[in-house]
């Protein structure tokens, strides 16, 4: 009776390992048909699609320009300072009226920044002892945003006027922009994405192959640089040159289309 016993218990064992064996097999069947399905759907997707990609560049010129500059006084009271800067001051907006420029339309003249000077303090054998006044430093900017390109250009680079008046002025690097940027972007990726077009058209001909419907496109970023710089100013960001007057501006356009 104890071995009809044994025997049924190791019936049912060998049944279940049986089932589970059945189980994990047809797992790894739907498994691998699953992955081979995917691989296929892959390599399908691969071999009928045909893809290109279109550039377009435009040169142009800028037609606004900023330039910025400043000027300083030093006195041994504040009193002192600010009246020489406001001496400097007038001379400054004389002179760039002088060139055409429009006060509040075209420039204006900064807030006045001032600082305490201080000097050190040392005793007979040289030993630092501390420090005290000085006077006063002030310091003005003067900004300029303008259309009349030549006019500021002139300007930025011929302040010897104000140096001949006693006015302590340091010039900055004009810069330059292009209000209409944004439509120039616009028609550059009209340009672009019909470059891409034909390239592809000229591949699916050569392929004897015909193209279906679009499946994927990506835009490039903007390259803005200095005409005749060439492509070593390129970032992988975009560039944007500011400090040349004429520019080249680049784009490019990923298309990529079913093949019927």
């Amino acid at each position: 009776m104890e071995n009809d016993e044994v025997k049924v218990v190791n019936v049912r064992k060998s049944g279940a390992s049986w089932v589970s064996a059945l189980i994990i097999g047809v797992c790894v069947v739907a498994s691998c048909a699953a992955l081979a399905a995917g691989l296929s759907s892959f390599h399908s997707v691969e071999k009928h699609t045909i893809g290109a990609t279109g550039s377009a560049s435009v040169d142009f010129e800028s037609d606004l320009i900023t330039w910025s500059g400043s000027f300083n006084v030093h006195a041994e009271t504040s009193q002192r300072a600010y009246k020489l800067i406001k001496k400097d001051a007038d001379i400054v907006r004389d002179y760039l009226v002088e060139h055409g420029m429009k006060e509040g339309e075209e420039f204006e003249l900064g807030s006045v920044d001032i600082s305490k000077r201080t000097k050190d303090i040392y005793d007979a054998n040289g030993n630092w002892v501390g420090n005290e006044p000085d006077g006063y430093d002030l310091y003005q900017r003067v900004k300029i945003t303008s259309s009349q390109i030549d006019a500021v250009e002139a300007i930025s680079r011929d302040i010897s006027a104000l140096l001949d008046e006693g006015v302590e002025f340091t010039s900055d690097t004009p810069q330059y922009y292009y209000t209409e940027l944004d439509s120039l972007k616009l028609d550059l990726i009209e340009k672009a994405t019909k470059n891409a077009r034909e390239r592809i058209n000229i591949i699916a001909d050569n392929s004897d192959a015909q193209t279906g419907k679009l499946v994927n496109s990506n835009l490039g970023v903007f390259q803005i640089t200095a005409t005749n710089s060439g492509t070593g100013d390129y970032s992988y960001d975009g560039a944007f040159d500011t400090y040349s007057r004429n520019k080249t501006a680049t784009i490019t356009v990923r298309l990529e289309y079913e093949l019927k």
